[in-house]
């Protein structure tokens, strides 16, 4: 039950990151895409904006659909970690801690489960499980 347990974790996690990735890269599911997402970054004092936003894009949508996979969990991890460690620095910790007022809670705890995963390994049901 725990491997099941571990994969559905790692599926909706994975897969929400991936869709956030597309959002940023692609502008599919009510994002803005490179340039709008670019112009928001710039305007928290992310620049060059467009650079910063591929690169987040990036590290969502391959974080996203390697921790779905299973399929080297420790870089999947902490490329979903970092990009939340990056939001909470730039956009929430000013808020405080509770998601009702905007502050970090969510994305603290996406951490906590990245990381989580990451050290105790991706279950029976990943693909690290038949490669490595």
């Amino acid at each position: 039950m725990i491997n099941i347990g571990l994969l559905i974790i790692r599926l909706v996690v994975g897969l929400l990151f991936v869709g956030h990735g597309a959002q940023k890269l692609l502008g599919w599911f009510g994002g803005y895409g490179l340039k709008g997402t670019g112009g928001w970054f710039e305007s928290i004092g992310m620049k060059p904006g467009v650079t910063m936003a591929l690169f987040a894009g990036l590290a969502e949508l391959i974080g996203g659909i390697l921790f779905a996979l299973g399929l080297l969990t420790p870089l999947a991890g902490i490329l979903i970690a970092g990009t939340m460690a990056m939001a909470i620095v730039k956009v929430h910790a000013p808020n405080g801690l509770w998601a009702t007022a905007n502050g970090y809670e969510y994305n603290l705890t996406l951490i906590a489960v990245a990381i989580g995963i990451a050290f105790t390994g991706p279950g029976q049901y990943a693909l690290d499980t038949f490669l490595f």
